[in-house]
């Protein structure tokens, strides 16, 4: 291990500078030396007190976030989408993509999709299967594994209104409709 090279004249120049404009959060107090009682003559005036910063009040906590809405949707959709009786106005097919390649078919999809006015978005993803958290990139079933994490953090997550598992007849687990707000 080398030792610390220390501060080059110009450094410890500059580091002089910012030092002089801080306050330190906790000053150190003087405390008074006690003399010998024969070397005590007149009271010394008292001397000013140093600037004592106002203790700030720590950020109040932002409130929590409200919790996630899992019943967005009135009875009616939830029924029609049960049922599989809704016609999905775009469907996108992320199946045997790679990771990059699904999570930019997947945004650019969506924004297509929300610039049309589409309302209901059938995503084909494959069928989900058990895998590591460390194995995501590699293992069948990684897209599905990740799409609603991509959906949470994308641009397009306030334009959700819902995610839901698809109808048999559109793909079963293989599937999710991605139900979109009306556009305002």
């Amino acid at each position: 291990m080398t030792a610390p090279r220390g501060l080059t004249a110009e450094e410890a120049a500059a580091w002089e500078k910012v030092a002089a404009t801080v306050d330190p959060l906790h000053p150190p107090v003087k405390r008074p030396v006690a003399l010998a009682p024969a070397a005590v003559t007149a009271p010394a005036p008292p001397k000013p007190l140093p600037k004592v910063r106002k203790a700030v009040a720590p950020p109040k906590k932002a409130p929590p976030p409200p919790p996630p809405q899992t019943n967005s949707l009135d009875s009616h959709w939830d029924r029609r989408l049960k049922s599989g009786s809704i016609q999905p106005d775009v469907t996108l097919d992320l199946h045997d993509h790679g990771l990059d390649a699904a999570y930019d078919r997947l945004m650019s999809g969506i924004a297509q999709a929300r610039a049309i006015g589409a309302r209901t978005v059938l995503l084909i993803t494959g069928k989900p299967r058990p895998v590591a958290p460390a194995d995501r990139a590699e293992r069948r079933g990684a897209i599905r594994a990740k799409v609603l994490d991509w959906l949470a953090a994308s641009s397009h997550h306030s334009a959700i209104a819902a995610v839901r598992r698809a109808h048999q007849r559109h793909g079963g687990d293989g599937a999710l409709y991605i139900v979109l707000r009306r556009e305002r």
